[in-house]
């Protein structure tokens, strides 16, 4: 019988890797006298991406949190030492550290740049056997990329995410069909993988405030309380996640591929919005031709200087993968739906209805095929000299009068939504 039998897995043995304090930790390996400070990764705070993206312990101790403004972070620990981000290089640890987990399973599946699941049922039969591999891999961990490492090790997906947060850092914890009910019930709620700010406040409201109360709470009061997501998070809860770890290029299909820019000064203007959403379009379009797909349905996603903000969205006559009629589209729905009683702060563009670029569609009497393939021919050829020469490299005249938009520009593996 396949391990990955329904009536099987309960004995499987799944680990999830956590990379510690990911991109501080890069940081502080890259420059070991950080180590004695309280540290933090934060963007360009003169770009007005001013909040943090991640901490060390020392920092945390001082109540200093991800995505909380640069200010409001010195406020709580004057001696922070705010250091900029550096994407390249956790895209590199994060490439390196997913081709040692494939040394040890075809099912390795992602979750973030710094975390992942793996499935080594068939070489781990026992909860001890997978803990020795655990451990081997934190040790792997330290002297093949100077980082620390938790992982957690259980029957599930649900249990061993958990458990890679239970001990920090440097940790290998054990939840099996066991010990889960003296382990994992009396965590709080939102400990349980999904169970976000929201679903916590709902559940809390209603006496819900561990796992082990929603694991043991009614089923159709669940129900009545979070809909079918609510039965899915009180199985969980049950160790009853039977979801399997996915193998190695088995991405689910892309729901979307987007991009949005906060420019370093508020928008004031038609012309000025035309530019961003010129170096948007080309942004999502690349990714979209990258992937090989082609979006039905463009998005456009407008945030004022009072951060309010809204979507709205259009069919476009033909499936494209083309920046300009993807632009155009963007630009018709911000004519259409905003009155400039404010600047703008940021803007964004998404496609959705996404499709094959193979894949056969209707065509129009009146449709300028020629024309189209030949615009996506000149795309491409750009696409080609940004790749060799740098995203600045050849730019529209109009962004080229708006040099900072350019930042909007694509950045490989970024904003592919699943």
């Amino acid at each position: 019988m396949s391990i990955f039998d329904p009536n099987e897995r309960m004995k499987r043995s799944i680990l999830h890797v956590d990379i510690n304090n990911f991109y501080a930790s890069v940081e502080i390996r890259d420059d070991p006298s950080l180590a004695p400070y309280p540290v933090a990764v934060c963007g360009d705070k003169e770009a007005r991406h001013g909040i943090i993206l991640a901490k060390n312990y020392i920092a945390k101790s001082f109540g200093v949190q991800t995505a909380e403004p640069i200010g409001e972070a010195l406020l709580k620990c004057p001696s922070l030492v705010l250091v900029p981000c550096h994407f390249e290089k956790y895209e590199q640890v994060t490439f390196e550290s997913r081709a040692l987990l494939g040394t040890y399973s075809d099912r390795m599946e992602p979750f973030g740049m710094d975390e992942a699941w793996i499935d080594i049922s068939p070489y781990a039969p026992t909860a001890g056997d997978a803990a020795e591999i655990a451990d081997e891999i934190r040790q792997r961990y330290k002297k093949s990329f100077g980082l620390t490492a938790s992982v957690g090790v259980s029957f599930n997906k649900c249990f061993a995410k958990l458990g890679s947060d239970m001990e920090k850092p440097d940790a290998t914890s054990v939840i099996t069909p066991e010990n889960f009910r003296s382990n994992v019930w009396p965590l709080p709620v939102e400990d349980l993988l999904f169970v976000g700010p929201k679903t916590k406040a709902k559940l809390n409201a209603r006496g819900v405030k561990t796992i082990g109360e929603l694991a043991n709470e009614d089923e159709a009061l669940v129900r009545s309380w979070l809909g079918n997501n609510g039965m899915e998070l009180r199985r969980c809860a049950n160790g009853l996640d039977h979801s399997e770890v996915a193998k190695i290029g088995s991405a689910p299909p892309m729901k979307s591929i987007g991009n949005s820019f906060t420019p370093p000064k508020d928008v004031k203007s038609l012309d000025e919005a035309l530019a961003l959403l010129q170096s948007l379009a080309e942004s999502v379009a690349y990714r979209m031709r990258k992937y090989g797909v082609l979006g039905s349905t463009v998005v456009l996603s407008v945030r004022d200087t009072t951060l309010m903000s809204f979507e709205r969205q259009a069919r476009l006559e033909f499936s494209s993968c083309i920046s300009t009629e993807l632009r155009d589209a963007a630009f018709a729905l911000l004519k259409l739906s905003y009155n400039w009683a404010r600047p703008i702060r940021s803007l964004g563009i998404r496609c959705t209805g996404l499709i094959p670029d193979m894949a056969p569609y209707q065509s129009c009497l009146f449709e300028d095929a020629a024309k189209r393939s030949k615009r996506l021919a000149v795309e491409k050829t750009v696409d080609a000299i940004r790749r060799r020469y740098g995203k600045t490299s050849i730019l529209q005249a109009r962004v080229f009068s708006e040099r900072s938009y350019a930042g909007a520009l694509h950045t490989d593996g970024l904003h592919a939504l699943r």
